[in-house]
């Protein structure tokens, strides 16, 4: 008994020691980093504000579009997968819409690095109401920080592509000084980003990375002039009627938003923005996105055929697709999609919309982590669906 205590005391002294050594190297980061277990934030969060809820149609029971042994399927493999979420929508209305326990349509979700491909439709907008010229434009007319140096030739495109040529920090968890975890987690993500350097010359690599996403942030909030929040709130979501949501920003000090990740939203909020997809940026009857601009979202890019504007697609079939050449991490596609037009929104762990607009379909799927999540699997056992119930 004595030996297991002085062992007790032991390992709590080391954590202790390791509690200290972190909060010695970046305070903020590390309190982040100990809340995350309990549910804690990356920084303070602040509310984009909805619309009013449109109505959506909904298959009558038993007359869906798509056969109902592929709706079973899809419901079973979001279980097995930890969704909180899955929506099915067909032939001009929600075939599907699957909430599994604990969960209901008003829980708002953390869907990683879906929000990337909403501030691909932002930059759509702001490009049309005159803050930013073009998306040719180099990022040093926005920044001043770099007009002076060659970060300032990149252009919008460039960036939106993932082929900016900027260095971004290599995965550590262990160091909170460190520029990935103050990237992630940092009270000053703006100075964090803006710090970056060139690692190529620009339009010669794809290499998919949150400081080129954290960059079109600050250059967004500054070109429209107010809270990224609130153009979000004006530009999309109001016109669109979804439901509330949440942004992260970095501290309440400097209040840049995270736009690499946590846009919190439901599940019919994701459906609305997949919608707009499958409309050509149009919402009953208004012309939310220009319709030239989702043509280019979904464009696929020089060096990537499978990305356009911080939005993946399915034009070439890669069984582990790789994010960039410094990361081992893939995201398994077991076969092609059965469709050949499918564009989609890649959330870390599963997090997913995908659109077909040559079948009208929209799938969303929000949940746990699935480290296993096959991005074939969900999509095409639908799709086959709509193909059983049309022979049928």
């Amino acid at each position: 008994m004595r030996i297991l205590k002085r062992l007790f005391l032991v390992l709590l002294l080391i954590a202790a020691a390791v509690v200290a050594a972190l909060f010695a190297a970046d305070r903020v980061v590390a309190s982040r980093m100990l809340a995350m277990p309990f549910g804690g934030s990356l920084g303070p969060v602040e509310v984009v504000r909805g619309g009013k809820p449109p109505d959506v149609p909904l298959a009558a029971p038993g007359r869906e579009s798509i056969a109902p042994d592929a709706l079973r399927g899809a419901i079973a493999y979001g279980e097995e997968t930890g969704s909180h979420a899955l929506l099915v929508w067909h032939n001009g209305a929600l075939q599907l819409e699957h909430y599994y326990p604990g969960f209901s349509a008003g829980t708002r979700t953390p869907t990683q690095s879906m929000h990337k491909s909403v501030l691909a439709l932002l930059f759509g907008t702001a490009v049309r109401d005159g803050y930013i010229g073009s998306v040719d434009d180099p990022v040093g007319r926005y920044l001043p920080e770099w007009a002076g140096d060659e970060r300032g030739a990149i252009t919008i495109r460039q960036m939106l592509q993932q082929a900016s040529g900027i260095g971004y920090p290599k995965t550590n968890y262990l160091n909170p000084a460190g520029a990935y975890l103050q990237v992630m987690m940092g009270g000053s993500l703006e100075h964090t980003v803006l710090a970056q350097q060139m690692e190529r010359p620009a339009g010669t690599q794809f290499d998919y990375n949150n400081v080129n996403v954290g960059v079109l942030g600050v250059v967004l909030q500054r070109a429209v002039r107010r809270p990224y929040a609130q153009y979000l709130s004006e530009a999309l979501w109001q016109r669109i009627g979804a439901a509330d949501a949440t942004i992260v920003l970095d501290s309440s000090e400097h209040r840049t938003p995270r736009t690499f990740c946590c846009l919190d939203a439901t599940a019919r909020s994701w459906l609305q923005v997949g919608l707009l997809h499958l409309q050509a940026g149009a919402w009953d009857g208004d012309q939310v996105v220009p319709r030239e601009w989702m043509e280019a979202v979904v464009a696929p890019s020089a060096l990537n055929a499978n990305y356009g504007y911080l939005t993946w697609m399915g034009n070439r079939h890669e069984r582990l697709r790789r994010y960039n050449h410094r990361s081992e991490v893939t995201a398994f596609h077991s076969e092609p999609f059965a469709a050949p037009d499918v564009r989609f929104f890649d959330g870390f762990g599963g997090q997913r919309v995908y659109i077909a607009p040559s079948l009208g379909l929209v799938i969303v799927r929000t949940g746990s982590l699935a480290m296993d999540w096959d991005d074939a699997r969900l999509p095409n056992l639908v799709i086959r669906g709509i193909e059983a119930d049309a022979g049928g």
